[in-house]
């Protein structure tokens, strides 16, 4: 029944790979080799245990698929205050946003910002100086990073319950790409970026099974966007 199971997750995130790889052939200038992440059925059961994080009678799960001006963390935030507001309590409410594509940035401590230049990479200005951002906006905000002062980062939120997952297969290809930019060695680059995950940020397969984990486990999708 294991080699079963693991064969079957084995197949599925092949055929993920395959399908991730043909939609992203315009990333590719020479043919780059993606450095495509193998999730063995630990990792796959750590993503699983996960989600029984999810709790309450209010849940709702966030398509972070780009930056959006931060509306991926925005919309969190937003779901527990319309809900606080409404006479629920925090414990009685789950929101999770799942940050895959463009906004896989929102992850990640700014020392890596700045070494890689993720701002200009995925397109995130610094409000105050107008210019790429060299640091996570999002994690820990500073004054003016969202546009009003209440709005929560993630850290925060993470306090409060809310949940956050990434895509490492966008990792894996998004650093396969930096990487071969800068001359640098695809694994070593996908590693790094594994390892400025932000502390309580779960990493899984992709963001699409994630957020049909989370539909599954009673959530209701929303796409994050403006």
């Amino acid at each position: 029944m294991k080699t079963q199971k693991s064969n079957s997750r084995r197949n599925f995130m092949g055929a993920m790979m395959l399908g991730a790889t043909a939609s992203t052939l315009s990333l590719f200038t020479n043919a780059v080799h993606a450095n495509l992440p193998s999730y063995d059925d630990k990792k796959m059961d750590e993503a699983d245990e996960w989600f029984k994080k999810i709790k309450g009678s209010h849940r709702v799960v966030y398509d972070g698929s780009k930056p959006h001006a931060g509306f991926p963390i925005i919309w969190n935030w937003a779901f527990y205050l319309s809900n606080n507001e409404t006479g629920s309590t925090d414990d009685d409410i789950t929101a999770m946003t799942v940050l895959r594509h463009d906004a896989i940035p929102f992850a990640f401590n700014s020392a890596l910002w700045k070494k890689y230049n993720l701002g200009e990479v995925f397109g995130v200005t610094d409000n105050t100086t107008k210019e790429p951002a060299l640091r996570n906006p999002y994690y820990e905000p500073q004054e003016g990073d969202f546009p009003m002062p209440v709005i929560q980062g993630i850290k925060d939120m993470q306090q409060r319950g809310a949940l956050f997952c990434v895509c490492n297969l966008a990792i894996s290809v998004y650093s396969g790409v930096v990487a071969q930019k800068m001359g640098l060695d695809p694994s070593e680059t996908y590693q790094e970026w594994i390892d400025a995950v932000q502390p309580g940020i779960q990493v899984v397969p992709s963001g699409v099974w994630a957020l049909g984990r989370a539909q599954e486990n009673g959530c209701g999708y929303i796409f994050a966007g403006e």
